[in-house]
């Protein structure tokens, strides 16, 4: 059985080497063998399928209905075996060259990561953009693009990064000041640090929810900004309170600069991804980007 697949194969190449050159003389040269070699190819294969493959004649062959059937699905067949020859590749080579990476603005806190990633692949070159405007991965050149929900362009290949949480947090000083509230109806009477995207002007919602009711309505806004980084060192000053990704803050968490209340009513959960167009080959520096993303991304909350 193994035999036969491998004489198959042959037997196609011979086939697909006919249609191009147009003649069995032709094809015996590209090949390297002699022409009765390729007319008694040509015929094992139409005695095993059953089917016609030429129109013969003394002149010239031309394709039947069959053949042309059989040439589309043996050009895609062995375009996939030259891709996945070239993929394994270039799989072996060192990662190197200009990587244009694009981030929503929030990545400006995922610099550490990216840090890490310029120390592990030195040869490569980083260009990146921060922006929360929605960006044509093909058309605008770039090689990968992170970015946040879901993704339903079919054009595009998608890997999660991560899920993560929201908090509402102020400072320690803030809350001397201000009793913590228990219920987001308490934010009413808070100084609110908001997000607002700019690329629609709109508030971020702050993801506050009572029996799957959503309760984040009508809340006081003391402060928006366009960009996380103000809002966070704001609530670092006691200036008010913010909602933010828990990834963004972890680090205040834990010295204590920030502290998280309302927990048992923040029930959203988002998903960071990172996507490259499905239609280009995986070179090694997406291919080294998009493994060290999803290995060293600290967003996960589990």
């Amino acid at each position: 059985m193994e035999h036969r697949s491998v004489d198959s194969l042959g037997a196609f190449n011979v086939f697909v080497q006919v249609t191009e050159t147009r003649s069995f003389a032709g094809a015996a040269a590209r090949l390297g063998i002699s022409p009765s070699a390729v007319g008694k190819a040509v015929a094992r294969l139409e005695a095993r399928l059953g089917v016609r493959l030429f129109q013969r004649s003394t002149r010239s062959i031309a394709l039947t209905a069959e053949g042309g059937l059989l040439l589309d699905r043996c050009r895609r067949i062995f375009a996939e075996v030259e891709a996945l020859t070239g993929e394994l590749s270039a799989s072996r080579a060192m990662p190197r060259g200009k990587l244009r990476v694009s981030f929503p603005l929030v990545g400006m806190l995922l610099m550490p990561t990216l840090s890490n990633f310029m120390r592990a692949y030195p040869d490569i070159e980083l260009d990146l953009d921060f922006t929360d405007r929605i960006v044509d991965v093909i058309e605008e050149g770039f090689d990968a693009v992170v970015r946040t929900g879901e993704i339903s362009d079919s054009r595009l290949m998608t890997r999660s990064l991560g899920a993560f949480e929201h908090r509402v947090v102020g400072a320690p000083d803030y809350f001397q000041r201000h009793a913590p509230p228990e219920t987001p109806e308490d934010l009413r009477a808070h100084a609110c640090l908001h997000h607002r995207y700019p690329s629609t002007g709109k508030l971020e919602r702050w993801p506050l929810y009572r029996d799957g009711a959503f309760v984040g309505h009508d809340l006081p806004v003391a402060v928006t900004a366009s960009t996380l980084e103000p809002l966070i060192y704001l609530a670092e000053q006691g200036q008010g309170l913010t909602c933010v990704p828990l990834f963004a803050i972890r680090q205040q968490l834990r010295a204590g600069t920030l502290v998280s209340v309302l927990d048992p009513f923040l029930q959203s959960t988002g998903v960071m991804r990172v996507v490259w167009p499905s239609n280009r080959q995986l070179t090694p520096k997406v291919r080294a980007f998009v493994d060290f993303m999803s290995a060293e991304l600290p967003i996960s909350d589990t």
